[in-house]
């Protein structure tokens, strides 16, 4: 979760392949990144499903943002006029949380490093 106005999750490339990513063949930078895409758009996905009932506006402005050259992806609200997606998130006193965005990671943690292996091993072929 990021600054205030923005309700995200970073979903990163491995640190120790990133760095080792010069080395290697074109063709497993590109799978990696397939791979990152691939899971950026899952939880965008399956956030957009979970959003609470009623609030369109943030179904409809779930987002993703790439950086590092594609091997990373910051998913979430990023305009600061869905600030209130934190208070669906986590819950106030008075409002009662109902996560959209931290349930999807958790569901695709599970199929990250599989989804990356399988590309991988896709472009070794």
């Amino acid at each position: 979760m990021a600054r205030r106005g923005r309700v995200t999750v970073r979903i990163t490339g491995r640190d120790r392949l990133r760095q080792r990513l010069e080395d290697l063949p074109e063709e497993i930078g590109e799978a990696l990144k397939k791979g990152v895409r691939e899971s950026a758009e899952a939880v965008r996905d399956d956030t957009k499903r979970g959003v609470r009932v009623g609030e369109g506006t943030l179904r409809d402005n779930v987002g993703i943002e790439y950086e590092d050259d594609g091997l990373a992806a910051t998913v979430g609200w990023h305009n600061d006029e869905h600030y209130y997606a934190a208070f669906h998130e986590r819950g106030t006193r008075r409002f009662p949380a109902q996560p959209a965005l931290g349930p999807a990671l958790e569901r695709e943690h599970t199929q990250y490093r599989a989804r990356l292996t399988a590309e991988v091993r896709a472009a070794l072929r």
